[in-house]
């Protein structure tokens, strides 16, 4: 038996982003179609009153957290106030008035950046304030901590069924391509996709490249978000950790990591690009390594299914296609 159904009336935060568009494309392949999908210009979801009045006129169901000011290591260093401040605002707003409204589940989605710097490896769900955190998104994280925190205390508190997944580095359909605002994934596409498109004879890019990052292909994470909604209740004993404290959350990942160096290589060959691949060490490489551990969703029956080659492979297609209509827009 599901813990939703299909004619729960299901609000996605974010749907225009890249997990919330994933996350929205696949509830309607999967028979979920009462969805409320509020633009940014019909609801800000930073201001307070006009998020009360939403959710006292729409009254969902269930909400899907999704909505995140995003960005990489350079937007988090020179933005870090812009971070901190509209994702506290949109996770009070959101938590606290679907708690208040009633919602019979709310799932939040995290980030695998709220682990110490330098957490153990693999790392689990118990290390989370075992130590500080990466200072070049710090801000970030510590509004997605609050996030984690808010769901976990309103459960232990009121019995509020929220739960939190923390997935690790996204990728795919819909990502950010912008110069500066985009995380490594899309960065290196865009790099190495130009760089072919303009002839050019070499890449520069950031940091040494030894750093070792886990992917998750954004589908993969519209299906760990479904199956986490229809299955895993917020009592399960998974989210307790060994002394029976409750953390409300689960690692999603592939529990598999690749160097930044390998990465830009897999992606230089899909794009057939033949230059010289050059490293900015004046740039900094953020997090040395970043491997979630995620034997916990495994035993709960949900697994990643998409290999990187092949997530990386339809990820470049599918930036190539968009680069395509958008000329055709501009003829």
């Amino acid at each position: 038996m599901n813990l939703i159904n299909k004619n729960d009336l299901i609000f996605v935060a974010g749907h225009t982003g890249m997990a919330g568009n994933a996350i929205t494309k696949f509830l309607k392949v999967n028979g979920y179609q009462n969805l409320l999908l509020p633009t940014r210009f019909e609801l800000d979801l930073t201001d307070s009153k006009a998020v009360k009045e939403w959710f006292c006129k729409n009254k969902p169901q269930v909400v899907i957290l999704a909505a995140a000011k995003v960005g990489g290591i350079e937007a988090n260093s020179k933005f870090p106030s812009d971070f901190i401040l509209e994702n506290l605002k949109i996770e009070i707003n959101i938590i606290e008035n679907s708690w208040k409204c009633n919602v019979k589940r709310l799932l939040f989605l995290g980030s695998s950046c709220i682990y110490p710097k330098f957490a153990k490896q693999p790392i689990k769900e118990e290390y989370l304030l075992e130590g500080g955190l990466e200072i070049t998104n710090e801000s970030y994280a510590v509004a997605k901590i609050a996030g984690i925190k808010m769901c976990a205390s309103l459960k232990k508190q009121y019995g509020f069924d929220a739960i939190s997944l923390m997935p690790t580095n996204l990728y795919g359909p819909g990502d950010n391509y912008h110069p500066t605002n985009s995380h490594v994934m899309a960065s290196l596409i865009s790099k190495f996709f130009n760089a072919k498109a303009k002839n050019l004879d070499k890449v520069l890019c950031w940091g040494s490249g030894l750093p070792k990052r886990e992917f998750l292909y954004v589908e993969d994470l519209a299906k760990a978000v479904l199956f986490t909604l229809e299955k895993i209740s917020s009592d399960n004993k998974l989210l307790y950790d060994e002394y029976s404290n409750y953390l409300g959350f689960l690692n999603v990942g592939t529990g598999k990591d690749i160097s930044i160096k390998e990465l830009a290589n897999l992606i230089a060959e899909e794009v057939n690009f033949k230059g010289n691949i050059e490293w900015d060490l004046l740039k900094p490489d953020g997090t040395p390594k970043k491997l979630l551990d995620v034997s916990k969703l495994n035993k709960l029956g949900w697994f990643a299914s998409t290999e990187i080659s092949n997530g990386i492979k339809s990820t470049i297609n599918n930036y190539s296609d968009n680069l395509n209509k958008n000329k055709l827009r501009s003829n």
